[in-house]
């Protein structure tokens, strides 16, 4: 590492001296970035490359300071940006931790769908099929793969309090989720997301979504139990892993009666 002190960024967002980066950071582009951003994305950079597995706990404060030789508060001011981005939790009196989709509150962060009286009602998946096939120019421009590039198709129902009320169809690609068969999402008890996570080391970072109400097409209708034309809430995801890399593409009709679809703005 070289010996000069570098240029350093305060919790205020002022620079200082007196802190540098390893030898591992990237270099330096023309546009300004803060001291705690760069430490943010090493330590994102180590997730990534799996140098911490999901659900384990990272190293101290204390002890990311010292290996990246910067102050313990610009880790700490990093380290808060990633557990906003649910990509680390802080338990109290224990230590930070790699979130994991296997948490009550990491389903919910995916799945917005609440009942009338504000209770997140629990679900059943009931799985439909799930096949390899090649890309359709669509999916394969919204997942970056050539057209006719394989990709995996499941389709499933979630029960409501015994009622149907989702219709997903999901699309992955092939080559991340290869040997995915409908016997052995059958027989994985979990979310699917940490199916994804724990088996073929892909996380989903964030989502990106369209929201429309549209009438149920007759395939639709006939498996969600309601009459064609039925008035549902379609919602069309694409969702990310590390590095902004889109590693899904989701299409779901939602039946609302009795349901409301809430997204937190901030």
């Amino acid at each position: 590492m070289n010996s000069n002190p570098a240029n350093t960024t305060n919790p205020s967002g002022q620079t200082a001296a007196g802190e540098g980066v390893s030898a591992a950071a990237p270099a330096a582009s023309p546009t300004f970035s803060p001291l705690y951003q760069q430490i943010k994305g090493l330590i994102t950079q180590s997730l990534e490359n799996g140098e911490w597995k999901p659900g384990e706990i990272i190293p101290s404060e204390v002890e990311l300071a010292a290996r990246y030789k910067v102050s313990q508060g610009t880790v700490r001011k990093a380290i808060d940006e990633l557990a906003a981005d649910n990509l680390l939790v802080r338990r109290q009196g224990k230590g930070t931790f790699v979130a994991t989709h296997n948490e009550d509150r990491a389903q919910f962060r995916f799945l917005r769908l609440l009942a009338d009286d504000g209770a997140e009602h629990p679900h059943v998946s009931r799985l439909l099929e799930c096949r390899r096939l090649r890309a359709s120019a669509d999916i394969a421009r919204q997942l970056d793969l050539k057209p006719a590039d394989p990709v995996v198709l499941i389709k499933r129902l979630l029960q409501f309090d015994g009622e149907v009320t989702v219709l997903d169809e999901i699309w992955l690609p092939g080559a991340v989720f290869r040997g995915l068969t409908l016997e052995r999402l059958s027989e994985y008890k979990g979310p699917l997301y940490a199916m994804f996570e724990t088996e073929f080391g892909t996380r989903m970072i964030r989502a990106t979504e369209k929201i429309r109400a549209v009438a149920a097409e007759p395939s639709v209708a006939d498996l969600l139990n309601v009459p064609a034309g039925f008035p549902l809430l379609s919602v069309e995801r694409v969702s990310y892993t590390y590095g902004d890399r889109p590693v899904e593409v989701r299409r779901g009709w939602y039946v609302t009666t009795g349901y409301y679809y809430q997204n937190d703005l901030s």
